[in-house]
């Protein structure tokens, strides 16, 4: 799917993903934002205790400066560096965003490096004290066509890893475009450039944003799983999969479905990691009703009879990567390794990146289920739906995938502003298996694979994929062999 739409559909599904499209007003149309700016202010000296100070964050092109209670975030390029929003102190230690967002810097004393943890995220973000700001960041930017050009083109250049991947010479979009802009560009044909420069890269992550009116795209033969694509599926499924179902229950905003199957096997369809509770509410918040329900869900008497659990993913549009985890450590009885993530670092070499940060899934306290699983996965699985799915990949037990691939978008999303007001939003980061490979770009493939959702399937009522994995866990225990 190719298209200019409103902000709110465009991006619907993807929730706390630690950017947030700043005109979104439906919970379901969020991804969490890490755009912090504010004043400038003096050097910071080597000696200096606690967060206070100036920072160059390891990766994300992002400098913060820290003082007074507030934290604020410059975003830089070769060329530019722009201010975004900011957040105020609310503990030692801890700021927080208008949204909610609480933003966690750690600093050893006496130590000129720290880290920065954001509610929701896997793994920190590495800092390494600076005596100032570069003159950039404390000089009026640019303005104009050109100057909104080149920042576009730099974000992308020196943050977005996957261009070798897509066969895509970054420089030559750059050399073909660059010379259709100049001072009387006006601002939808700037857009309209914006857009064909990165649409040949079919990905989930990267939009063009002026107001309200967004460029985004999914990987070709796949859709995006918006809330009307989520409702036709619910309804879809509660009247044909789950017809015969014993205690049907949506939890968390209804974004958790649960049932009990005939033959002790156990449905659980999650359509996203985040929106569980009221609007606006922070991660804390939707940490605890996930926990809410996954005790009524994976309870005691029922973890101990289940014979065999499908987690449906198949319309899933993301949220909080630790949502996923939380819930993978419902699943097991061994601690294991989910991923690992890094992130490009060197804007001149997109072969170097962070050292990665490994992610486990430790066993939860409480009930947990260790049998056999199937998850469903399709195009329409997105972001930390996917991230999921990973997580569950090397799970001790049985398991397996059943579906289509995933949509193959795995990063956190980073918003870049341009100094016409519009913005860009692209991935930095890779998520690793154990051998190193990433899924972005192809997505995570199934063990066994059978259509979802296409137009066939609703119009002969089929459901090949819950079937299928009916069917395996029945008569193979999850066994993909």
């Amino acid at each position: 799917m190719s298209a200019t739409v409103v902000l709110s559909e465009q991006v619907a599904y993807r929730e706390g993903r630690i950017v947030r499209f700043a005109t979104a007003t439906a919970a379901t149309a969020t991804v969490t934002a890490l755009a912090l700016a504010g004043p400038a202010a003096p050097a910071a000296t080597a000696h200096q205790q606690g967060p206070d100070g100036i920072w160059r964050m390891d990766g994300y092109g992002t400098l913060l400066l820290i003082r007074n209670g507030i934290f604020q975030e410059y975003q830089t390029t070769a060329v530019s560096c722009l201010k975004g929003d900011s957040a105020q102190r609310t503990g030692p230690g801890t700021y927080t965003m208008p949204d909610g967002t609480v933003l966690t810097v750690r600093t050893p004393a006496g130590r000129d490096r720290g880290s920065l943890r954001v509610d929701g995220s896997v793994g920190d973000r590495n800092l390494r004290r600076i005596p100032e700001l570069p003159d950039a960041c404390t000089r009026p930017a640019p303005l104009g066509p050109l100057a909104a050009f080149d920042v576009f083109w730099h974000s992308f250049e020196e943050n977005y890893p996957f261009f070798s991947a897509k066969g895509i010479d970054w420089h030559a979009v750059r050399d073909r475009y660059r010379p259709r802009v100049h001072a009387g560009t006006t601002r939808d044909e700037l857009y309209a450039v914006f857009s064909e420069m990165v649409e040949p890269l079919y990905d989930a992550h990267v939009a063009v944003q002026d107001g309200d009116r967004v460029f985004a795209q999914v990987r070709p033969g796949t859709v995006m799983p918006t809330e009307e694509l989520d409702t036709k599926v619910k309804t879809f499924i509660v009247a044909r999969d789950l017809k015969d179902a014993r205690n049907l229950q949506d939890f968390a905003s209804g974004r958790i479905t649960y049932a009990d199957l005939p033959g002790w096997q156990g449905y659980l369809r999650i359509s996203g990691f985040g929106g569980y509770a009221d609007d606006g509410a922070p991660y804390a918040a939707q940490l605890a009703e996930l926990d809410r329900t996954l005790d009524t869900v994976l309870s005691q008497e029922r973890t101990q009879r289940l014979k065999g659990l499908v987690i449906d993913v198949r319309i899933n549009g993301g949220g909080f990567d630790a949502l996923g985890i939380h819930i993978a450590e419902r699943l097991t009885d061994t601690s294991y390794l989910a991923y690992s993530k890094r992130a490009r670092n060197n804007p001149a070499d997109p072969t170097r990146h962070t050292r990665p940060q490994r992610a486990y899934v430790t066993p939860a306290q409480g009930p947990r289920y260790t049998g056999p699983v199937a998850v469903l996965t399709g195009g329409s699985t997105v972001s930390a739906g996917e991230t999921f799915t990973q997580a569950l990949m090397d799970r001790p037990g049985r398991m397996v995938r059943i579906g289509q691939p995933t949509q193959g978008v795995f990063s956190d999303v980073m918003p870049r502003k341009l100094p016409n007001g519009m913005s860009a939003w692209l991935p930095n980061e890779e998520f690793l298996t154990r051998s190193a490979r990433t899924f972005d770009g192809t997505g995570i493939p199934p063990h066994l694979t059978e259509p979802v959702f296409t137009k066939e399937e609703f119009d002969k009522k089929r459901d090949s994929a819950f079937d299928r994995a009916l069917n395996v866990l029945r008569n193979h225990g999850g066994a993909t062999g």
